[in-house]
């Protein structure tokens, strides 16, 4: 199975960028075609171009080697330069290009037009390179333009491009029966909910994740990631209207070495993103937080996703009402663009591509109206767990964490489960249960192993039991 996004070979040599360049690859040598010239140069101003993979193609901008090529004012490059060398005192080209992420081309015209305007001095040379530092009225300069933004970091790309990139990114996905399986291979699943949530996973629209608590709706929603086997390119960060807005995030983008020698360093490889959201999301998590500090803003939880998935996990128990929730996501859910607001009061408008999950035991009905749930295409009822479904789950969870066990255990587990209360069978009792069982046998500085005598020890510790109250004498 190969998933990845499509754009068709005639829709990119109509682009209207002029320096698009389509490398192509289907087993045999890579050839560079050099599509006819657009009448007008993209709006972004940066080249792309297309990686090559086994059966469909990515768009990818290449390296600009012209201040114009980069779709960023140009003051914002010499911002980024005098900062760095404020910053740091003396700097040469190598570490410009290393911390700003910009060509030796870009850096060198950048260089050479302040000697000519006297903002810096040469100090020497280290190998082939210069050693240089800011004269008295760079570091004058410098020091106005810290007090406006002090970013300091790779050089972001234009919005018009990152929405270019962002929507030649969209999953395009091949899945059945089998393949869905193989990603949930640790989850025991009935074929039944395979066959709900395959249309759903291959539309990459939203999805509606439902039932009792315990069903295991996260642990489903957790491993939807694993259906994408192809990368994608995030920015380190995107400039609008001369404002910054750091995207990248090391801890939501899983970095992955780069093998394309062409690919402008702006951009990061990376896997498909996944955000998890709980009961901490509240609304203005949903808005662009500006730093105070630095005067950069950070990216919200669904622009850093974009080209991967979000989960509102436990969907209603939020800081944000659910209703709030979804008045502020039905125009992106129904148009994929989302828009921002710049401290200004700017908006501007961001893609929306990614795929956002919800998972709740609540009542759909409860949680929204019929107009909301329009939207979100696919809901899926994931049931409480069958007498049969459970015992491969307990037989599953033994094997995964390697527990000597007592034959018949897993029917010893369900049995005592519905006698000490339990209104139905849940997905989440055989992990739950072993791991008290093991702290158990942890608390008494034994070997782990689930016999019926523990099984019984532990479904006596998970299960609430009504207070026993002695009743006053009578007098």
């Amino acid at each position: 199975m190969y998933i990845a996004s499509v754009m068709s070979l005639e829709t990119l040599a109509s682009s209207t960028n002029p320096n698009l360049i389509i490398l192509e690859s289907r087993g045999a040598p890579k050839a560079a075609i050099k599509p006819p010239v657009a009448p007008k140069p993209a709006s972004s101003g940066a080249a792309i171009t297309v990686a090559p993979s086994n059966e469909e193609v990515h768009v990818r901008p290449t390296i600009p080697d012209r201040l114009g090529e980069l779709g960023i004012p140009r003051a914002m490059v010499s911002d980024l330069v005098l900062r760095f060398l404020w910053l740091h005192g003396t700097g040469t080209l190598a570490l410009l290009h290393e911390t700003l992420k910009l060509s030796f081309p870009v850096l060198e015209t950048v260089f050479h037009e302040f000697r000519q305007q006297q903002l810096l001095e040469v100090k020497g040379m280290v190998g082939n390179d210069y050693s240089f530092t800011l004269t008295a009225g760079g570091r004058h300069l410098a020091t106005a333009r810290s007090e406006v933004c002090q970013y300091v970091g790779p050089a972001p790309v234009s919005i018009q491009q990152y929405h270019e990139v962002v929507k030649g990114q969209n999953a395009k996905l091949r899945l059945n029966r089998d393949s869905l399986r193989r990603a949930f291979h640790d989850l025991v699943l009935p074929d039944n909910l395979l066959d709900q949530l395959g249309p759903s996973l291959i539309g990459h629209q939203s999805l509606f994740l439902y039932g009792g608590t315990g069903s295991g709706k996260t642990s489903i929603a957790e491993r939807i990631l694993r259906i994408y086997q192809d990368t994608i390119i995030v920015p380190y960060a995107v400039e609008v209207d001369g404002h910054i807005i750091a995207v990248f995030d090391p801890i939501v983008h899983k970095q992955i070495e780069a093998e394309d020698e062409f690919l402008d360093p702006r951009w990061v490889l990376c896997h498909r993103p996944c955000i998890t959201m709980g009961g901490e999301l509240s609304a203005a998590m949903l808005e662009l937080r500006l730093d105070e500090a630095t005067h950069v803003f950070i990216a919200p939880c669904q622009m850093k996703a974009n080209n991967g998935i979000l989960v509102v996990d436990d969907f209603g128990r939020q800081m944000v009402a659910p209703q709030q929730l979804l008045n502020r996501w039905i125009v992106p859910l129904d148009r994929r663009v989302d828009y921002l607001t710049l401290a200004s009061g700017m908006k501007f408008q961001v893609p929306f591509e990614l795929m956002v999950v919800f998972s709740t035991n609540l009542d759909p009905e409860d949680l929204a109206d019929e107009a909301f749930l329009r939207r979100i295409q696919t809901k899926v009822l994931v049931e409480d767990v069958t007498d049969e479904i459970f015992d491969l789950i307990v037989k599953q969870v033994i094997t995964v964490h390697s527990v000597p066990a007592e034959t018949g255990c897993a029917e010893y587990m369900r049995e005592r489960c519905m006698a000490a209360g339990a209104s139905t069978l849940r997905a989440c009792y055989p992990l739950d249960i072993l791991k008290l069982v093991k702290a158990i046998a942890e608390y008494e500085g034994r070997a782990v192993r689930l016999t019926r005598a523990n099984i019984d020890r532990a479904v006596g510790l998970y299960f609430a039991k009504a207070p026993t109250r002695k009743k006053s004498p009578q007098v």
